[in-house]
């Protein structure tokens, strides 16, 4: 298989659009503290890390 560009399809990535699940996380009112969850748990692999940020959510 070619990498040639003319071989590749292209594939429009709609990011700029909200999809269901940031329109579900938007309503709550909560998305930046979901968000800072969400990151914790990627640097950490570990919910128990993140408990602060747990305890922002249900402030």
């Amino acid at each position: 298989m070619s990498n040639d560009p003319k071989n590749t399809s292209v594939i429009q990535d709609d990011d700029d659009e909200p999809d269901e699940w940031d329109k579900r996380i938007n309503k709550t009112g909560c998305a930046e503290e979901n968000l800072k969850l969400q990151l914790c748990h990627a640097d950490t692999n570990d919910w128990r890390k993140c408990l602060d940020e747990v305890r922002m959510i249900f402030k």
